[in-house]
């Protein structure tokens, strides 16, 4: 599968991406990533995303030093999103938590 046979289309030319430690499959963080972010990730072995709120392709980690080194990259079998399989540094999350996921909901 090649970065141009991704459905770029459906998403408006964005892709959900899932990131996961690849020891654990631990679920990190839902994110996104535009043409120019995965080709940076491919290009240099780090997770990059496209950050919505600054609408901008950012690597992760870059003012944190928490980064992602990309271990390997797959996508569903409708390629309009992708997991990201990584060697997390420090918390993946903003707020300093292991995962972004970290918070329970309940009825």
């Amino acid at each position: 599968m090649k970065i141009n046979e991704l459905d770029w289309e459906k998403m408006k030319g964005l892709l959900p991406v899932i990131t996961q430690e690849v020891n654990t499959l631990e679920v990190l963080t839902l994110a996104y990533v535009n043409r120019e972010a995965l080709e940076k990730t491919f290009e240099t072995g780090w997770a990059h995303y496209y950050r919505r709120s600054h609408g901008k392709v950012m690597k992760k980690g870059v003012t944190s030093g928490n980064v992602q080194r990309i271990v390997k990259v797959l996508t569903d079998c409708d390629n309009d999103s992708l997991v990201y399989l990584v060697e997390q540094t420090g918390p993946a999350c903003h707020l300093g938590e292991r995962t972004c996921f970290h918070k329970q909901v309940e009825a």
